[in-house]
């Protein structure tokens, strides 16, 4: 405590007197963190420029001379271009059967009443022990057996479903006011329509949340899509970093090439959380509650 007052004291008498030592030092210690996170992401953007010569020279950490050419070795001669539309699509096609599945789950558990059914939303979160991982031998069996090995269906079935999903939406729901669904159902309002002009309205920014989450979830897939997926053509852009590593010149990882690769990758998901981060930190703030 002592070394720590004496610090601070030290600190306050360089700093100036309108600046508060507390402040400096929690705003100091947030740029370093800062700084730190982001250095390895600093470095590969750094390294995306440089020849395989000068990513080895270990005191070499300026601009290299390859400039932005290794992206456009990735994208022309390691067809990455593709495994990005493929990742797209995969990722778009999660986020839509997700969301859509969700909300009709979410809507049937909170506006419903059937038997057991507090034992069926019990039994949709006990899911959540059960990751893709965990599944692949009985999944990939379930696959070959319906003939969808290699295909777009076998990257994205087994991901529709999420629990998580579910609960995110069910508690969303039962936060509405019970007055405004009494109303819809004076009104005659059916489920459906219920789900499209009320629901849905006034879960924009939840269901925002959950697809900023699913879209970064989809595409940083690369276990599932590695096994199931023989053909290289329709591969994902995960496993086409994997390709990459491949790369060498005379006897050295390419890793200007890769770090490129990497970057690419980034873009895409980084995107979307910018333009999202909005509705993606209320359901994060939900989630807390």
């Amino acid at each position: 405590m002592a070394t720590s007052s004496t610090s601070e004291s030290t600190l306050a008498r360089l700093l100036p007197e309108d600046v508060d030592t507390e402040q400096a030092l929690v705003h100091g210690g947030l740029i370093v963190s800062i700084f730190l996170m982001g250095l390895p992401l600093l470095l590969a953007l750094i390294m995306s420029t440089q020849t395989t010569t000068e990513v080895y020279e270990v005191t070499n950490v300026g601009i290299g001379s390859q400039g932005l050419s290794n992206y456009g070795t990735v994208l022309g001669e390691y067809n990455f271009g593709q495994y990005m539309i493929n990742s797209v699509v995969m990722s778009i096609i999660i986020v839509v059967g997700k969301v859509t599945l969700s909300l009709f789950a979410a809507l049937a558990l909170v506006y419903y009443r059937f038997p057991y059914e507090r034992a069926v939303f019990m039994f949709i979160l006990l899911t959540l022990l059960l990751p893709v991982p965990v599944r692949i031998v009985p999944l990939f069996d379930l696959m070959a057996r319906l003939g969808w090995g290699n295909t777009l269906m076998a990257i994205t079935g087994p991901y529709i479903a999420s629990a998580t999903a579910v609960f995110l939406f069910r508690q969303h729901f039962m936060a509405i006011p019970a007055s405004l669904v009494e109303n819809a159902h004076l009104d005659g309002v059916g489920p459906l329509t219920f789900l499209w002009k009320v629901l849905i309205p006034m879960s924009k920014g939840m269901i925002a949340g959950v697809s900023v989450i699913t879209f970064i979830y989809a595409w940083n897939q690369y276990l599932w899509p590695l096994i199931i997926m023989s053909d290289q053509n329709k591969q994902v852009v995960q496993v086409g970093l994997r390709f990459l590593q491949a790369a060498s010149q005379s006897g050295l990882t390419r890793w200007g090439i890769i770090m490129a690769g990497a970057v690419i990758a980034l873009l895409p998901p980084l995107a979307v959380l910018i333009v999202l981060h909005k509705p993606l930190l209320e359901t994060l703030a939900i989630q807390q509650k």
